[in-house]
């Protein structure tokens, strides 16, 4: 680079442009190797949770029958059957589920040697006494070698009945529709405003409410009736818990944010464990 500075003297502007220029390249380099990359929406990933090599899964700490039974599309009385659990469903850590119907006579409820077989208690049960027929519960909830704990069920409502009225569960626009057999659209997006409510769609009790679920967020369940539940995914605040019973129109959440960073409510109903359209259900806006 040519200098217009004497013989013998340093060109110190002359040094500071090539100095920026440099600067300037690095800058443009590196920009151009750190696009943002694309997000992928995982509203509902079908690899939650993985079953054994037999079919059956493990329960682990913090599961809860309807979370199971949510995550593998199944009806939670079919599980329970299957595998001999009575209500209020009370379940063990370590325990193995069919989540099958069983190919023979008999029904299976094996329990892994290396976890205590201690249940825990679910918020309604009560401890049998001794001497009955029935089997007894402890107060206290059982622990894995690792000292984790897994949940019991809340007891179900006592509901038969499905519900006759559904309503909106928030204000704003479906960005995505329910696709039968696509299991990254098992129900609707509804956008809106992050911490704006999130509403009960029908009267019913908490049957779920946690994080355990992946590529569901913050979420909620509500079991309607012995056919029917929803479910409220991607929410900021939960503000119901597990046991709860809630009315239609009650306020359970708060709107947060799915993976993709976008404002809004996922919401599905469920039919005997599968999902369903839920504008079919719906009030028309």
């Amino acid at each position: 680079m040519s200098s217009s500075a004497p013989p013998g003297k340093i060109d110190l502007k002359g040094c500071a442009r090539t100095f920026l220029f440099f600067i300037g390249l690095v800058f443009l380099t590196a920009c151009s190797h750190h696009q943002p990359a694309p997000v992928e929406e995982q509203s509902n990933a079908t690899s939650k949770r993985q079953l054994n090599k037999d079919g059956s899964y493990t329960i682990k700490s913090g599961d809860t029958l309807y979370a199971i039974a949510f995550n593998f599309d199944v009806d939670a009385r079919n599980i329970a059957d299957w595998n001999a659990i009575a209500s209020p469903y009370i379940i063990y850590p370590g325990q193995k589920l069919q989540l099958k119907a069983p190919t023979s006579s008999g029904r299976n409820r094996s329990v892994s040697s290396s976890a205590k077989t201690t249940p825990l208690k679910s918020p309604k049960s009560t401890t049998a006494k001794a001497g009955s027929s029935a089997k007894k519960t402890a107060t206290t909830p059982a622990k894995t070698a690792g000292g984790s704990t897994a949940k019991a069920t809340p007891s179900a409502a006592k509901t038969t009945t499905d519900p006759k009225s559904w309503q909106w569960p928030t204000k704003g626009r479906v960005l995505r529709g329910y696709v039968a057999g696509n299991p990254a659209r098992n129900g609707l997006d509804i956008a809106g405003k992050e911490g704006q409510d999130i509403k009960a769609s029908s009267a019913g009790q908490v049957v779920y409410s946690g994080n355990g679920l992946i590529g569901y967020g913050e979420l909620i369940i509500i079991k309607h009736s012995e056919n029917m539940l929803s479910a409220y995914a991607h929410n900021k605040v939960r503000l119901v818990k597990e046991g709860e019973n809630v009315k239609s129109g009650q306020k359970i959440a708060r709107m947060g944010r799915n993976t993709g960073d976008e404002q809004l409510l996922h919401f599905e109903i469920r039919v005997r464990g599968k999902p369903v359209n839920p504008l079919t259900y719906l009030p028309e806006k």
